[in-house]
């Protein structure tokens, strides 16, 4: 990861077959374009790759989640679970959707725990938005299970996950929906984009019209097109969608790439006394996006992140990281947030600033992650396994 590593000629002449033809809009201008549907191409070739009915192209993965959300009838008052674990952009998508985001514990694969979701859930639990945080895969099956069985909507962020699995099946295709992010540090990256994806053809239809403005899309005129309902601007442009066509031809490349250089650097790291593995509870679904490991408690992990960062050799500490764990959100501890005046109006809604979950710090105190690079060689893989393993033993040791 990410995509931007690899962009090349194949980019370049996707996007100049669109600036050929001076239309940037995906939709309409059909004697002008050429031929050349660069959307609905990336959206044909993401169902095929994922074995799934119908894709929506959107803009980011923050426009897919709400989008998802919409689809499925979440609304004002609707409580979703969700994970403390994964990107703000989650949280952010349900409280635009008037709902209100429940917080239940991770377990060790980093992931929302399936034995936690009873204690979340209320009268008023609609949702269950699962995060594959990391490119890895939760325990999607048994969130399913846990969802049919209290007719519970599930939604799957797999925003980071792109070409991570569950025994055989794409993550992102075991809910009513499933979201990715295409942004510029993606696994594949359009720039800027989202998808979702469903075997739901309504809402698909719902989705489709949603992103942009309740626009039915029917004709050729857009001026004569009928709203069913009130939307958003979700709109992907054909500029983005034309990288993303040659990225998403890119994607067994770059995940054989990554699970090769990641089983390289853990190899490295294999054996380091009190050092363990996150929990890939399929390994051959993992996406290889990151190397995470867990230290033995908070104050080595500190520690090992420093030295790292000394040494020049990135990594993400979570716990103390600003974007992806509830610990630092302020902005959500207070509710900081333009359009969340009726979430805050319920009387009976989380105390955000009291939620307590020590599982997950357990968890996330010890937790270490190194992205793994597409442009490393294998001599690059072995010297920075040989240098991190060095400082990581320093740092359980001292």
């Amino acid at each position: 990861m990410p995509g931007f590593e690899i962009f090349g000629d194949q980019e370049r002449a996707q996007v100049q077959q669109v600036l050929d033809t001076g239309v940037l809009f995906r939709y309409g201008f059909d004697s002008a374009r050429q031929g050349h549907w660069k959307a609905q191409e990336f959206e044909t070739l993401l169902a095929r790759r994922l074995a799934v009915a119908h894709c929506h192209l959107c803009s980011s993965g923050t426009a897919a989640l709400h989008i998802a959300l919409a689809a499925c009838g979440i609304g004002a008052g609707d409580e979703v679970i969700v994970p403390p674990f994964t990107f703000i952009a989650t949280i952010e998508a349900v409280l635009a959707a008037g709902a209100v985001p429940v917080f239940a514990e991770i377990d060790d694969t980093l992931c929302l725990d399936p034995t936690a979701l009873d204690a979340a859930k209320t009268a008023r639990t609609r949702a269950v938005v699962a995060v594959h945080m990391c490119g890895a895969m939760a325990r999607i099956d048994q969130i399913a299970k846990w969802c049919r069985q209290r007719d519970v909507v599930l939604i799957e962020d797999a925003c980071q996950a792109l070409g991570g699995s569950y025994h055989g099946q794409a993550l992102g295709t075991f809910g009513r929906a499933g979201c990715f992010s295409f942004d510029a540090v993606k696994t594949i990256t359009c720039g800027e984009g989202g998808a979702v994806v469903t075997n739901d053809t309504d809402l698909y239809h719902t989705a489709f019209a949603f992103a942009d403005h309740g626009h039915d899309h029917v004709g050729h005129d857009r001026g004569l097109e009928s709203h069913r309902f009130l939307g958003a601007n979700y709109r992907i442009s054909e500029l983005n969608a034309a990288v993303g066509v040659a990225q998403l031809q890119k994607l067994d490349f770059i995940l054989e790439k990554q699970r090769r250089n990641q089983a390289r650097l853990k190899a490295a790291l294999t054996g380091i006394p009190d050092l363990q593995f996150r929990n890939i509870i399929d390994p051959d679904g993992d996406s290889a996006t990151f190397l995470t490991f867990l230290m033995p408690d908070l104050n080595r992990a500190r520690a090992a992140a420093a030295a790292l960062a000394t040494a020049g050799m990135g990594c993400f500490h979570w716990y103390d990281n600003n974007w992806h764990y509830l610990r630092q959100w302020e902005h959500v501890r207070h509710m900081r947030f333009p359009a969340a005046h009726a979430v805050m109006q319920i009387a009976d809604r989380p105390d955000y600033r009291q939620v307590r979950l020590p599982q997950s710090d357990g968890w996330m105190q010890r937790a270490l992650s190194v992205p793994i690079q597409l442009s490393w060689t294998d001599a690059h893989v072995d010297k920075l396994g040989h240098d991190m393993a060095r400082a990581i033993t320093r740092a359980i040791e001292d």
